[in-house]
C-alpha cells in the first residue's frame, strides 16, 4: 500500500545569531502516514514539532528534504497549484480565538471555508451546509449567527475544527489543539477528533507535548527531541516499553488521562 503522506529527510534550519551555528529546528526527519491513520507527534516545547507541522502545511519552507502528499511533492507546486492542493490538507491551531476572524460571524467563516472547494454559494444554499458542519462538531446551528467572542474556548475550538473540515480535506494537522483548554474540555475535543477521523476517513497528524493524550488517540507515535525523531512505533507497545531515555522521561512526566478509548464495535451495537 502506498503511503498517503511521506516526509523524507525534512530539515528546517534557521541562521544562528552573530555567527553562531544554525538552529536545526527540524533535522533530517522521515515519517510516513497511511490513509486513515492517526499519528501522534510528541515532544517538549521547542523540540521542532510545530515547525514540522508548518512545513507540512507549506507555511514554512524546508531547508532540505521533501514532503509528498498522495504522490505529489508539495514543494514543487506553484502558488496557484499550492492553493488548490491545500484544500486537501488543513490545520487546527492551538489558540482557536487567534485563528478565527473576530469581525466575521461563524456563518461567514464557515461559508468561506466551504466555498474554497465548492465555489461561490448564495446565502440560502450555504445555510444548510454551515448548519451541517456545526452539528458535526457538536454545536447548534444557531451558533452561525454569533461572533467568536461569544463562545467559550472549547466551543471556539469546535468552530476551528469545523472551519478546517469546510474544504473537505483528507489530511488534518492538529497542532496542540487541546493544550489551552481545561482538562474536562480536552477530553471532549479529543473524542470529537477521534469520531471525525473514523466518520470522514481522515488521516491525522496530532501534535502534542502530552503522551497521555496521544496514547488515547493515536494509532502510532513519533517522539521528537531536538529536531529529530528519537522513537517511533505503534502506540501501546511504545508506551508500555519505551526504548529511548527521552521517551521514558516524557512518560514519567505525563499525567494519567482518565478516559476510556471508545470501542467502535460497541458503538455500532
Amino acid at each position: 500500500m502506498n503511503d498517503f503522506l511521506k516526509i523524507e529527510n525534512a530539515g528546517v534550519h534557521f541562521p544562528g545569531r552573530r555567527g553562531a551555528p544554525d538552529n536545526k529546528a527540524v533535522d533530517g526527519v522521515s515519517l510516513t502516514l497511511a490513509k486513515g491513520e492517526i499519528l501522534g507527534l510528541v515532544g517538549e516545547s521547542g523540540c521542532g514539532k510545530s515547525t514540522l507541522s508548518r512545513a507540512i502545511m507549506q507555511l514554512q519552507p524546508l531547508t532540505s528534504g521533501r514532503i509528498v502528499l498522495e504522490g505529489q511533492d508539495l514543494s514543487l507546486l506553484s502558488s496557484s497549484q499550492l492553493r488548490t492542493a491545500r484544500l486537501n490538507f488543513q490545520m487546527v491551531f492551538q489558540d482557536p480565538y487567534a485563528s478565527l476572524n473576530p469581525r466575521l460571524t461563524i456563518f461567514s467563516t464557515l461559508a468561506e471555508a466551504i466555498a474554497a472547494r465548492a465555489g461561490h454559494l448564495e446565502k440560502a444554499a450555504a445555510w444548510p451546509l454551515v448548519s451541517q458542519l456545526l452539528e458535526r462538531v457538536g454545536l447548534d446551528a444557531s451558533a452561525a449567527l454569533k461572533y467568536p467572542h461569544e463562545f467559550s474556548g472549547g466551543q471556539r475550538q469546535r468552530i476551528a475544527i469545523a472551519r478546517a473540515l469546510g474544504p473537505e480535506p483528507r489530511l488534518l494537522i492538529a497542532d496542540e489543539p487541546v493544550s489551552a483548554l481545561d482538562v474536562s474540555i480536552q477530553s471532549q475535543i479529543i473524542n470529537l477528533l477521534q469520531k471525525l477521523s473514523r466518520e470522514l476517513q481522515l488521516t491525522m497528524l496530532f501534535v502534542s507535548h502530552d503522551l497521555s493524550v496521544v496514547r488515547y488517540l493515536a494509532d502510532r507515535v513519533a517522539v521528537m527531541h531536538r529536531g529529530k525523531i528519537v522513537e517511533l512505533g505503534e502506540t501501546e507497545p511504545l508506551m508500555s516499553a519505551p526504548q529511548d531515555p527521552y521517551t521514558r522521561t516524557l512518560l514519567a512526566a505525563a499525567p494519567a488521562l482518565r478516559m476510556k478509548r471508545p470501542d467502535p464495535a460497541a458503538e455500532k451495537s
